[in-house]
């Protein structure tokens, strides 16, 4: 089984942006533990807010309105091998308010990182969201980009209690209030040139992580959604991955969307053998 780090982050260095719903700080956070593990230097930081991170999260957190003065700072702890950064600490919404693009270009360019890990995009913690005008405020240096969506609003209404942006997502995905959130609308909403790629450098590699398939009607209309993209928009992204970011992240299945060729894993026939 290929792991989520061996998916996205295969090459020795890059610039990984997450975009779209819930689901996005616990993916930048594993895989940053994941390269850190792998003997990578690794920075986790936002061009919008996130929670200040849990001690398990990131080892250090770095605070200060200036880029140069965060790289002198990381510098001189070259024992750390994950740093998180932030432009200030939001002491009452116990959040950490991020940095324009530019200077994450300027960390990229320092070399002392390896990977610089994005969260680019807020979603109040909903698991589905659509970009407002200012989103998502994605790093142009971007080489790896990735948007998430939970699982769990399939089969719900479109309301802005599972949906960030409800009445724009609406008209992304061709539904009005009130009804029911499809396979077939949540691929419009990824395919959408205003949905969670909207502002995607054309460099980057574009992946979509659908979150949240922990059981197996979940993990079906992922397919579906894997199957519709490849039907209507298939050079949206690379490929979309299905799986589960909590306690780490799991992956179940690999759908390229270029290709009729689906990978899968943990479908097994009774022999043990993957299926096709």
């Amino acid at each position: 089984m290929r792991s989520i780090e061996e998916l996205l982050v295969p090459e020795p260095q890059g610039v990984l942006s997450l975009t779209g719903g819930g689901g996005k700080t616990s993916l930048m956070f594993h895989l940053a533990r994941q390269l850190s593990r792998s003997g990578k230097r690794v920075l986790t930081t936002t061009t919008t807010r996130i929670f200040v991170p849990a001690a398990d999260q990131s080892e250090m957190v770095l605070v200060d309105p200036d880029p140069e003065m965060i790289l002198h700072r990381a510098s001189a702890c070259r024992s750390a091998g994950h740093v998180t950064a932030a432009a200030a600490h939001l002491a009452e919404a116990g959040k950490l308010k991020g940095f324009a693009p530019g200077a994450i270009r300027i960390f990229q360019e320092s070399g002392l990182f390896d990977w610089i890990l994005v969260e680019a995009d807020g979603s109040a913690r909903r698991p589905l969201k659509a970009p407002a005008e200012h989103e998502p405020v994605i790093p142009p240096n971007t080489t790896v980009l990735v948007a998430v969506a939970g699982l769990e609003v399939l089969g719900t209404p479109l309301t802005e209690e599972l949906v960030f942006r409800a009445e724009l997502a609406g008209r992304l995905m061709q539904l009005s209030a009130g009804e029911i959130i499809t396979a077939s609308a949540l691929a419009r909403l990824f395919a959408h040139p205003l949905g969670p790629f909207k502002g995607a450098p054309p460099q980057a590699r574009r992946f979509i992580f659908l979150n949240k398939a922990d059981d197996p009607a979940r993990l079906a209309a992922g397919t579906r959604v894997a199957e519709l993209l490849r039907q209507t928009a298939p050079k949206i992204a690379e490929a979309l991955i299905v799986g589960q970011a909590l306690d780490g992240v799991r992956v179940h299945a690999v759908y390229p969307l270029e290709t009729k060729k689906t990978l899968l894993f943990d479908l097994h026939d009774r022999e043990g053998n993957v299926i096709d």
